[in-house]
């Protein structure tokens, strides 16, 4: 599981565009005539040639001609004595102005400059503090943008959501996960207050905090979050990850399952993960169906790996019938001989004794057998049945070579040599009741010529 990785979106800055327009609109109003006490404050704060150049340059912006617009905002800047109040309004708008050329640093420098105008107004100071925090992480300086945070959260009695969520961002981006939970924790809980829309992205986020942690119940738990209000694919797989790493496999096999019904696994590695989740809830015969469909679409490999998965589904569900074409397929592309001996047995299990020893036969001079007791075994078995009884026996005494193996081959050998006798007795009976029945019938034959 991993968190997807992704550009930060182009920030939004908080512009005060509107705070130009209402002290210039006051200024023009002082100019025609007094007005209230309000606006003759706000009107003595910005003069209406300072007013009017502004204008002028926001004019320029609109037209994107930005050449323009910085020529008349630093030729105010440097001709007469603004006022504190009025070069605030200055800057606040070059940096505005910078930040559409996209010359980030430019803007970077004119909004810290702004920040040392003593009489600062205490909103101007906090929105700057926060437009030069977005700044600095477009820049990939976050600790400089943490450190800005810091100082805006001191002043911002009530923040919403998104500064908190910014603020993990950053931290993030230095490695700090689980710095990373308290900001976003606050921020899902401003937003549920505030009943405000709580985006995907947040929770991502504090997936991806707690899973550096190892916290995977709280993995589990924002997934089931994400799938109920987001449902996407790669949400079922990481809570599938959550239930492997919490042990809970029943929830592990539903989840996966869940993911099937819904058309949303695509890949062989899925389609495959799924069937051996069925092999292991004791369902082999909807992982044989699903791994014979795949195949034949194409979508799972037809090679040994994939058979020999198959073939073993096939025979756990007792469809031996069905798993000598995926076994006799895997045997021929597996470079040992375990496949043909596996198949050998499937044969044997449908009573095919004479496939059951070409196959275990091919499978013992292909070598490579993890107990080649085992196929001896096999073939003895098969040969028993097929009444070769000495080539049994011989396969027999070879198994009984392996210590594990001594006492079932003694046992079958032991039964082998009964039937034999058996046999021999039965043949013995059968030809003197012949003889028997051959004197009475001669004896007859003379009694009728006298």
């Amino acid at each position: 599981m991993k968190l997807e990785t992704r550009m930060f979106p182009r920030l939004c800055l908080i512009l005060l565009a509107g705070l130009f327009t209402a002290s210039a609109a006051n200024a023009q109003n002082r100019a025609n005539a007094e007005e209230d006490d309000t606006k003759t404050k706000q009107a003595q704060a910005v003069s209406k040639k300072v007013y009017d150049r502004i204008q002028l340059a926001q004019e320029k912006v609109d037209a994107k001609e930005y050449n323009e617009a910085l020529k008349i905002l630093n030729d105010l800047r440097a001709g007469d004595k603004l006022t504190e109040y009025e070069l605030q309004n200055v800057l606040n708008y070059l940096g505005f102005v910078y930040y559409n050329m996209d010359n980030v640093k430019d803007a970077i420098r004119i909004y810290e400059e702004m920040l040392r105008i003593p009489s600062i107004e205490p909103q101007i100071k906090k929105q700057t503090l926060y437009t030069l925090a977005q700044l600095a992480t477009m820049e990939e300086d976050y600790g400089k943008a943490l450190k800005l945070l810091d100082e805006w959260f001191v002043l911002e009695t009530n923040p919403a959501p998104e500064p908190y969520i910014l603020y993990a961002q950053n931290l993030y981006q230095m490695s700090k996960y689980k710095e990373m939970i308290k900001p976003i924790e606050t921020a899902l809980e401003v937003a549920k207050k505030r009943e405000k829309e709580i985006k995907e992205d947040w929770y991502v986020l504090l997936n991806f905090a707690y899973f550096q942690e190892e916290n995977y119940a709280k993995v589990r738990d924002i997934q089931k979050i994400l799938l109920v209000n987001w449902p996407k694919k790669r949400y079922w797989f990481s809570l599938a990850g959550a239930y492997t790493e919490l042990g809970e496999d029943q929830n592990l096999i539903s989840a996966y399952d869940a993911a099937h019904t819904q058309g949303l696994l695509e890949k062989e590695s899925e389609f495959v993960t799924m069937a051996q989740l069925f092999m292991q809830a004791e369902v082999p015969y909807k992982a044989a169906k699903l791994l014979d469909e795949k195949m034949k679409e194409g979508v799972v490999a037809k090679n040994a790996k994939n058979y020999r998965l198959l073939s073993q589904a096939w025979q756990l569900a007792m469809e031996d019938e069905e798993a000598i074409p995926a076994l006799q397929a895997a045997a021929n592309l597996e470079d040992d001989g375990e496949l043909f001996v596996r198949l050998g047995n499937a044969h044997l299990n449908l009573g095919e004794y004479d496939k059951c020893e070409d196959a275990v036969r091919a499978g013992i001079a292909k070598g490579g057998l993890k107990s080649p007791d085992n196929a001896q075994i096999s073939l003895g078995m098969c040969l028993y049945n097929l009444k070769k009884y000495q080539p049994a026996i011989a396969a027999f005494r070879e198994a009984g070579k392996s210590s594990r193996s001594q006492r079932i081959a003694r046992q079958w050998i032991s039964v082998i040599e009964s039937d034999i006798e058996r046999n021999e007795q039965i043949r013995l009976a059968e030809a003197a009741a012949r003889k028997r029945s051959e004197q009475l019938q001669k004896r007859r034959a003379q009694a009728e010529r006298i």
